[in-house]
């Protein structure tokens, strides 16, 4: 049995080379492994996953998965199953992660790939790349820099830059979100470019994030398949193509049934564009055509816009306005900010399910653009600490609950010898249910603070004992 399952891959025999690499590999099959070296004169590693039926006689179709975090393994265990049930092997770089220059990342993938290509059959004409939210970010910008991509799978993450995108280099794009992320209106948008530039792609809708699991994964890497077969890069299968086709239809019967209109619309869609030349599709197109006539998807879909048309006015005024801020230093207007946040809880709280994910992606837009402002000043070289400590009490009010910007309010503040601000900041954290007395008392910068009679009445007020004891005169 163990003959069966792992291979000995000798790179000197099998390709005919002799190189640093001509070490024999012991790769098991149906296992995902961790840390294979790109070269001998780098530390870079890759993870890698090949399905229980791989053999070396036959060319395969390569998923490069994208975990922002440097963790190879971890990207990989998403896709473990749908690599065994259509054929794919999996690889993930250690070596790519955010902390990264784009440039680096680039070239880090590409020297992982070419190892890839040399040690193992790969279908040239089916490489693809994927990722889940920063992983997908990443994954839909390498096409765009490596030649022979040939499509890229971005689950609740859009595309970074459409300005590098060329007619005359295309990809097939597919996304995958649910209408509670913040990044769908902009997938929405993407589509629309794609398809003026006659990009092959497709966005599959949830409803929210507890569906994107293996389902939807097989779904978007099957999509792949068929239209590898329109394509002719890979044998046409016609058992596969029904029982894709009927998975489609009891998908949309089940959203039809559930009255989701919308979402059965646009899977109507997808289903009409990715079998239109390897199916009849004759009596689908017809029940599409009655589900756009009807009365409850007319005002579903009127609801919808209005909700998309409200959130790219807010999401321009937060973009403005947050630039603004930071660029005056304008403390005053956080009066403002928390009044905006008001204003999303109205729409989290509204009974209408399109107003409610409206109010979860505004939330979230919110959220990410403050952290990547974020990211951007401590990046550079001398850190404008007036402008981080605004952005970290503006996410006091956009994640009311993230303790880590109220302790990081008060350690910049007590480094800069403003205590009321760090006062009121470590008394916020506590009304709001903060508990952790070790950490209150490991603060950066706090360690004179940290023993002050105000700082201990305000621990001893909410957390019942302080470490230091006030002393009455």
């Amino acid at each position: 049995m163990i003959k069966k399952y792992v291979l000995l891959i000798s790179l000197a025999v099998a390709f005919g080379q002799v190189s640093c690499f001509s070490q024999e590999l012991r790769i098991r099959k149906g296992t995902a492994m961790d840390s294979l070296k790109v070269n001998d004169t780098l530390s870079e590693t890759f993870a890698v996953y090949l399905p229980k039926k791989f053999e070396m006689s036959k060319k395969w179709p390569l998923l490069v998965v994208f975990n922002m975090q440097g963790e190879g393994i971890t990207g990989i265990s998403k896709f473990v199953t749908v690599s065994d049930s259509l054929g794919y092997m999996v690889v993930s770089p250690n070596a790519v992660h955010d902390s990264v220059t784009l440039t680096e990342n680039i070239l880090r993938t590409k020297r992982m790939l070419d190892r890839v290509l040399n040690l193992f059959p790969v279908h040239r004409s089916r490489i693809y790349t994927a990722g889940i939210e920063e992983g997908g970010r990443y994954a839909n910008l390498v096409p765009t820099f490596i030649k022979d991509i040939e499509g890229t799978l971005s689950v609740n993450a859009s595309l970074v830059n459409v300005e590098l995108l060329s007619s005359k280099n295309p990809f097939h794009f597919i996304g995958i979100v649910d209408r509670d992320n913040y990044n769908y209106l902009s997938l929405l948008q993407n589509e629309k470019l794609l398809n003026s530039f006659k990009f092959q792609n497709n966005l599959f809708v949830y409803d929210n994030p507890e569906q994107i699991k293996e389902a939807s994964l097989f779904k978007a890497l099957s999509y792949f398949e068929l239209i590898a077969m329109a394509r002719e890069n890979r044998t046409k299968d016609s058992t596969m193509i029904n029982r894709l086709y009927q998975r489609d239809i009891q998908d949309i019967q089940e959203l039809l049934a559930q009255k989701k209109y919308l979402l059965a619309n646009r899977a109507m869609a997808e289903t009409l564009f990715a079998f239109r030349t390897l199916k009849n599709t004759d009596s689908l197109r017809q029940a599409k055509r009655e589900v756009k006539r009807s009365s409850e998807f007319r005002a579903l879909n009127r609801e919808q816009g209005t909700a998309f048309f409200n959130e790219a006015l807010l999401r321009e005024d937060f973009t403005y306005f947050l630039e603004e801020d930071v660029l005056t230093y304008n403390f005053n207007n956080l009066g403002w900010w928390n009044y905006q946040m008001g204003r999303i809880d109205k729409y989290l709280n509204d009974p209408r399910g399109t107003q409610q994910q409206l109010g979860k992606r505004l939330k979230g837009y919110v959220n990410a653009l403050v952290e990547d402002n974020i990211q951007v000043v401590i990046s550079q070289k001398v850190v404008d600490e007036e402008a981080l400590v605004l952005l970290y009490m503006l996410k006091t009010l956009t994640a009311p609950l993230d303790f880590d910007n109220y302790l990081k309010v008060v350690s910049i503040a007590v480094k800069n010898e403003d205590f009321g601000t760090a006062l009121f900041y470590l008394e916020e954290a506590l009304k709001k249910g903060f508990k952790d007395k070790e950490r209150l008392y490991g603060i950066e910068h706090t360690a004179l603070f940290r023993i002050s009679p105000e700082f201990n009445a305000l621990v001893e007020k909410y957390l019942d004992e302080s470490r230091y004891k006030i002393k009455d005169e």
